[in-house]
């Protein structure tokens, strides 16, 4: 057939770095637990490991849109891995009492909560990006990598200001997903249950789930 896209192939260069950071989950638990927070080698291990598997985040999510490899496998997978490595971390941290349990409950219910209303909503609408999403990702990866590394006293004291500023953001963009997930279903459903239609466009997908939307 004339003009009819391929199929996207699994094994993709984004699909490769979405399983390498969900393979680097259980390697950075263990060089937590081996530091127990106390040890500096072992603990700048786990920090290194975290901010390298947080930045194939990025790469994975730019090369499935540039060379146009979204593929159902990485729409699940990708926020999966996302969620175990952001989790791990708060979970040790709090665990190991450098951060407070509460902290690391708020956190995740945010997480898994939009998660889970962004697939509810999928059938609906794509709720497109936000600089918001972006700042909130940025800054949880900032402030956990700050905690995890081994840092002089003066620098770690700025742990816990960046710390509140990304629970601070993780709050006002979780409403904030929230009001526009109700506002696309709400929209969706006046039209009939239907996506909104694109003039002139192939039809609709969901964004490659590792481009942080809220």
């Amino acid at each position: 057939m004339v003009g009819a896209l391929k199929p996207v192939p699994l094994l993709n260069a984004a699909n490769v770095l979405t399983v390498a950071r969900m393979v680097l989950v259980p390697v950075f638990v263990l060089c937590v637990v081996a530091s127990r927070m106390t040890h500096d080698g072992w603990q700048l291990a786990a920090g290194l490991i975290f901010i390298v598997a947080s930045a194939t985040d990025y790469v994975d999510g730019w090369i499935a849109r540039a060379h146009n490899l979204v593929t159902s496998f990485g729409k699940v997978a990708d926020p999966i891995a996302d969620k175990a490595l952001t989790g791990a971390a708060l979970v040790l941290l709090s665990f190991y009492d450098r951060l407070p349990w509460w902290v690391t409950a708020l956190i995740l219910v945010r997480e898994w909560g939009v998660t889970a209303l962004r697939f509810w909503v999928l059938r609906h609408g794509v709720i497109p990006a936000s600089r918001g999403g972006k700042a909130k990702t940025a800054l949880q990866i900032l402030a956990i990598g700050w905690y995890l590394t081994p840092l002089p006293h003066a620098l770690a004291l700025i742990g816990p200001w960046l710390m509140a500023a990304a629970v601070i953001v993780t709050v006002l963009t979780g409403a904030d997903y929230v009001l526009r997930a109700i506002r696309i279903r709400r929209e969706s459903l006046a039209r009939g249950g239907s996506m909104p239609p694109v003039p002139n466009a192939a039809p609709a997908v969901a964004p490659q789930a590792d481009e942080p939307v809220a």
